[in-house]
């Protein structure tokens, strides 16, 4: 599986032409602890870097980008019950949507790993 990181703080990990989206640990620590999570529907087109979810924290409200364009095929419901597991596990458990690609052309336009890291430090 590869993963690969948008610079609103995304990631997302490929597996054939399924995608898992969630927000990185840098997100996590900035947004502070996450109180509610919106969720797209399954079946929701979405476009690289349009409005995909919202996490809302005792911080602020943001908003998740989609990091590539496809269709929501699975949100993860858990995080509706659950909100802190964004803080507790963001690269695990805390994934909030799954969707199939339209265009795997645009995983080039992503960074990976330590690139990602190298972005992050620089903030």
């Amino acid at each position: 599986m590869t993963r690969k990181y948008t610079e609103d703080h995304e990631w997302v990990e490929i597996a054939g032409d399924i995608a898992t989206v969630g927000i990185t640990d840098y997100a996590q620590q900035q947004l502070g602890d996450v109180v509610f999570v919106e969720l797209p529907a399954p079946g929701k087109k979405v476009t690289k870097g349009g409005e995909a979810a919202v996490v809302e924290s005792v911080k602020a409200a943001s908003e998740v980008y989609a990091p590539l364009t496809g269709e929501v095929t699975e949100a993860n419901g858990d995080l509706e019950a659950a909100p802190g597991t964004v803080n507790e596990d963001p690269h695990g458990k805390g994934w909030f949507f799954k969707m199939k690609l339209s265009n795997t052309g645009e995983l080039d336009g992503l960074m990976d790993e330590a690139a990602y890291k190298a972005f992050v430090e620089g903030l």
